[in-house]
């Protein structure tokens, strides 16, 4: 299938890919739907294997936002950035600030900020050439840490989950397995922990996995397993909190869980047949651009004007949102990533149609 093809298929408004030789910058920029206002994304940076799996990481991402953006209500449509190189040897301030220059020249269709592979720091050397990022440190006048209303989001999606399946809030004695422990997946463990939950723990990198180790109650700790051990576990929730696409034939079959709840984005390999094998299986799935919405919502906050009581009740509101989402999935008998999408494609049309009255 061919870019254009692509685009089609996901409902992109456009592509750009950027090349710097100076810096060995390579990335792309995709934005996907404008309707709702200017595109927002965070960048991330990865060692991909090859281009094509730089585009397919960057146009499902992309899309993702838009319905992030809608399903939250802010005046944001979706985008998204990705930077091709090992974000732990290749970057410099040189490359970051090429990259804010690209975006600058974008003309305010595209905001972005850190994601994975990427911090605040980076984005301070972006910021000295375009005023489109958002999401930088405190003393550069951000707003600071988006990973704490991130994991404050999917601890409130988890919370609404426990509310549908077992009628109440409850997480005392409840086990969770998470699935990467870096800047969100170790705030969610901490969440899970206060409220007197066991946590299984994995990740591909031994210090982040030392670091929770050592923080978590020894008697809240079932285990820290091997990546391909965790799907596997005897669970109430599996959290994934690392890389997307990880539900696929091979492990929702797996799975030993009453539902998935997870900050990664694009956690279903293939939205409709892989949602469809978890609904089979009995599996509850939050829609992860619902549950990880927390640092869209504070970064978007930004753009008006950042204010941490509007962030933190926007935030909260995840809890009655997936409520929603799961009642109109059960009334209408269908999965609920499609609920969800149904819900923020709604919202998109009355938005398009209000924007045909001209100012």
């Amino acid at each position: 299938m061919g870019i254009f093809d692509e685009m089609a298929k996901y409902g992109h408004e456009q592509i750009h890919f950027l090349q710097h030789k100076g810096t060995g910058l390579k990335g792309i920029v995709a934005i996907h739907d404008t309707t709702m206002g200017p595109a927002l994304g965070g960048c991330r940076m990865r060692p991909y294997e090859s281009e094509e799996d730089a585009l397919f990481d960057v146009l499902r991402l992309s899309r993702g936002m838009t319905y992030k953006c809608g399903v939250v209500d802010v005046d944001n449509g979706g985008g998204k950035a990705v930077l091709i190189g090992d974000p732990n040897l290749d970057k410099s301030p040189e490359l970051f600030r090429v990259f804010g220059r690209y975006v600058e020249s974008l003309g305010g269709r595209f905001y972005t900020g850190t994601d994975m592979g990427t911090t605040p720091q980076d984005f301070v050397h972006s910021q000295r050439e375009s005023s489109s990022f958002v999401g930088l440190p405190v003393e550069y006048g951000g707003s600071g840490n988006t990973a704490l209303p991130t994991a404050l989001g999917v601890f409130e999606a988890i919370k609404a989950t426990a509310q549908w399946l077992w009628g109440n809030t409850e997480l005392s004695g409840r086990r969770f397995a998470v699935q990467g422990v870096g800047k969100v997946g170790s705030l969610v463990v901490q969440h899970l922990v206060e409220a007197g939950g066991t946590v299984y723990v994995t990740d591909v990198y031994p210090p982040y996995l030392e670091a929770v180790a050592e923080a978590t109650p020894k008697e809240q700790l079932l285990g820290v397993v091997r990546p391909e051990e965790i799907y596997g576990l005897d669970v109430d929730v599996f959290v994934p909190c690392a890389l997307g696409a990880i539900l696929n034939d091979d492990t929702i079959a797996e799975l030993r869980c009453a539902a998935v709840v997870g900050s990664a984005n694009n956690q279903l390999l293939d939205m409709e047949r892989h949602g469809a094998m978890l609904a089979e299986r009995g599996i509850l799935y939050a829609p992860d651009y619902l549950a990880n919405a927390g640092g869209l919502i504070q970064v978007a906050d930004e753009l008006k004007g950042y204010v941490p009581e509007r962030v933190l009740a926007k935030t909260k509101g995840i809890f009655e949102m997936l409520l929603q989402v799961y009642k109109l999935s059960s009334e209408q008998e269908i999965p609920t990533w499609l609920a969800a999408d149904r819900l923020v494609e709604q919202r998109i049309e009355k938005v398009r149609d209000l924007k045909s009255v001209r100012v």
